[in-house]
C-alpha cells in the first residue's frame, strides 16, 4: 500500500513520490523568486515558472501589464480577453493580509487543474507573496536611503550657510545658537557686517518646519543678502522684503516669515530695530526695567503694501540683547509651556556677561525644563552684549 496525502472535499490523493516530487519542485521554485530583488523580476519569475515547468498555456499578474505565454486577462468587467472568473486564480497578500496583487492562471485547453497543480500554485503563490514583499520593502529601502543622503547633504549646506565667522566688534559679544528639529529647517540667522562700520543682524522663522521651509530660508537669504549690502534703512529694508516674499507667488505667502531685525552702530553705541511679526526681542540695560520689541507690522509675505517702523535705543555698556524665534519658548513639561515669561526671567538673570555664555544658559535652562522630551520645533537665538567697560570683550 502506498502512503498518500489527501486534500479537504477531494477525492483525489498525491501519493508519496509525487509529495516528494512537489516539495523538490517548490524549492526550486522558491530558489528562482527568491533570486531577485527587483519586483518586476519576482513577478516574471513567477510567471516563467507556471508556464514552464507547469506547462500552463498562460499566467498573469492583472493590473501589472505582465503577462506570459497565450492569457489575455481583463482587467475590469467587460474589458478585452478571457473573464476573469472562468480563470483559477491565486492571491498574493503581505504579512498583513493586504493583498498586493493576485496571479491568475490560463491552464491547457481551458481544462479544471488537477490537484498537484493546484497545490503547486497555491505554494507558488504563498513564495511569491513573501519575495514580492521583500522586494518592495528593498526598494523603499534603497529610495529612503537616497533621500536621507540628500537630507543629510542639505543639512551641511544650510549649517554652511550661517554666518562662519562672528565679527570682532570692541567690547561687544555676540554670539548665536541653531537647532533644526528635522534634518533641515525654516529658521534663519544672519550677521553682515556694513561699510559705514555698522552690523547688520536678522533672526527670521519661516512659517512651517522641514524642507519646504528651509528651501523659502534660503531665497530669504538671498533677498535679504542682496538688500543688505545696499545699506538702505532698516524700516526701508523690511518693506522692501515683505514685497519681495508677497511677489513670490502661493506658496511663499503660505511660507510667510516672521522677521526682527537689528542694526548695531557699535562706536555710538546705538541700535536700531525692526519686528516683522516676530516675537519680541529682549534688551536689559542696568538699572532699568527689561524692554521688548514688539512687533511693528505684519509677517513678511503675508500682506502686500505694508510699511515698518523702527525703534533706535542707546546700547550702554553692561546692555544685553536677545533675539530667539519660538521654537525655545514652544518647549512643553506635559501641558505647561517654557513661555516667554520664563525666557526672559532666565535671560534677566543669567550671571554671564559673554553671548555664548548667556545661550548655553538658556538651552540648559530650556533642556531641564523639558526633562529630555523630544525637541518640536527649529530653535534659534542671537545673544548680544556689551562690556561694562570701552575694552573689547571676546566674541
Amino acid at each position: 500500500m502506498v502512503a498518500g496525502l489527501q486534500l479537504p472535499g477531494n477525492g483525489e490523493t498525491i501519493d508519496l513520490q509525487q509529495q516528494v516530487a512537489r516539495l523538490q519542485a517548490l524549492l526550486e521554485a522558491s530558489r528562482q523568486v527568491h533570486s531577485t530583488i527587483r519586483e518586476e523580476d519576482v513577478l516574471e519569475q513567477v510567471l516563467r515558472i507556471v508556464v514552464r515547468e507547469l506547462e500552463m498555456d498562460g499566467a498573469a499578474f492583472p493590473g501589472t501589464g505582465l503577462a506570459y505565454g497565450n492569457v489575455a486577462i481583463a482587467d475590469s468587467p467587460g474589458g478585452p480577453g478571457e473573464p476573469r472568473a472562468a480563470l483559477p486564480s491565486y492571491p498574493l497578500d503581505d504579512r498583513d493580509g493586504h493583498p498586493m496583487t493576485e496571479l491568475v492562471v490560463a491552464p491547457p485547453g481551458g481544462r479544471e487543474l488537477t490537484i498537484y497543480e493546484t497545490d503547486f500554485l497555491e505554494g507558488l503563490a504563498l513564495q511569491a507573496a513573501v519575495a514580492l514583499e521583500n522586494a518592495r520593502n528593498h526598494k523603499r529601502n534603497i529610495e529612503f536611503a537616497r533621500v536621507q543622503q540628500d537630507l543629510d547633504a542639505a543639512r551641511l549646506i544650510q549649517r554652511s550657510l550661517l554666518p562662519q565667522k562672528l565679527p570682532s566688534i570692541p567690547g561687544y559679544s555676540v554670539g548665536f545658537r541653531s537647532a533644526t528639529c528635522y534634518e533641515v529647517g525654516g529658521d534663519y540667522l544672519d550677521i553682515v557686517e556694513q561699510p559705514d562700520g555698522s552690523v547688520l543682524m536678522a533672526v527670521a522663522d519661516v512659517a512651517g518646519k522641514g524642507l519646504a521651509s528651509a528651501i523659502m530660508a534660503t531665497s530669504f537669504r538671498s533677498a535679504f543678502r542682496a538688500m543688505a549690502v545696499t545699506g538702505m534703512p532698516l524700516d526701508e529694508l523690511a518693506t522692501r522684503m515683505n514685497q519681495h516674499h508677497w511677489a513670490e507667488g502661493e506658496e511663499a505667502r503660505r511660507r510667510y516669515v516672521t522677521a526682527i531685525f537689528l542694526r548695531l552702530h557699535p562706536e555710538a553705541g546705538e541700535l536700531e530695530v525692526v519686528n516683522a511679526g516676530h516675537n519680541p526681542g529682549f534688551l536689559i540695560a542696568p538699572g532699568e526695567a527689561p524692554h521688548q520689541f514688539d512687533a511693528a507690522g505684519t509677517p513678511l509675505g503675508l500682506l502686500p503694501g505694508m510699511s515698518y517702523q523702527s525703534e533706535r535705543h542707546r546700547f550702554t555698556p553692561g546692555t544685553r540683547l536677545l533675539f530667539y524665534t519660538d521654537g525655545l519658548t514652544e518647549v512643553f513639561k506635559g501641558d505647561e509651556e517654557f513661555g516667554p515669561e520664563r525666557l526672559l526671567e532666565e535671560f534677566s538673570g543669567c550671571p554671564s556677561v559673554k553671548a555664548d555664555g548667556i545661550l548655553d544658559a538658556l538651552w540648559a535652562a530650556i533642556e531641564a525644563f523639558s526633562e529630555g522630551g523630544p525637541q518640536g520645533d527649529d530653535m534659534t537665538a542671537l545673544a548680544l552684549c556689551r562690556g561694562s567697560s570701552s575694552t573689547e570683550m571676546p566674541v
